[in-house]
């Protein structure tokens, strides 16, 4: 990991994280809930809130460069009404990105990290189109549970339910 690191983002963080939210969601705009129009809607409580981490339910990761430069991020959250927890937030800057650079794998062995006793698997839901994600994810373990549902933006689209067994731990991403 020579240039950076991965580690829970703070509320001070709130300014990297949503330039990187902004980023993404211009990237791509598929994998996310919300459109970019929307996102620059927020105002700064809402990023605060969203990096300080203090939710004992939710959990952001940064890979952040020796400059501050967010490199990616990843999330893992648990509703009140969900067994399982779930992986949410998945990016990673194009530059970053493949299994040369490390970050992603990284990333997603944190949020591994974080979900492990908090129950027997790990999900997620992909577009259905988000063919490099859906690999990603299968190489890594996750596998398809057969539940979708519509895809918020798109209602024509699906989600595809993946998930990955919390008692081993798969890091051939």
């Amino acid at each position: 990991m020579a240039g950076w690191v991965v580690r829970a983002s703070t509320e001070d963080d709130w300014q990297a994280y949503r330039a990187l939210r902004f980023e993404m969601l211009e990237d791509a705009p598929i994998a996310f809930l919300e459109t970019l129009e929307q996102a620059r809607q927020h105002p700064d409580e809402h990023w605060r809130r969203r990096a300080s981490n203090i939710a004992r339910t939710t959990r952001l990761f940064a890979a952040v460069a020796e400059d501050g430069r967010w490199l990616g991020s990843m999330g893992g959250f648990q509703s009140a009404t969900s067994h399982d927890p779930y992986l949410v937030g998945v990016y990673v800057t194009p530059t970053w990105r493949g299994r040369e650079h490390g970050v992603t794998d990284a990333l997603l062995d944190a949020v591994i990290d974080w979900a492990r006793g908090r129950g027997e698997r790990l999900l997620l839901e992909v577009h259905e189109d988000n063919e490099h994600a859906i690999r990603s994810y299968l190489r890594r373990g996750f596998v398809f549970t057969g539940r979708t549902q519509p895809y918020p933006l798109d209602r024509t689209a699906n989600e595809l339910e993946m998930a990955l067994p919390l008692a081993t731990r798969s890091t051939d991403w």
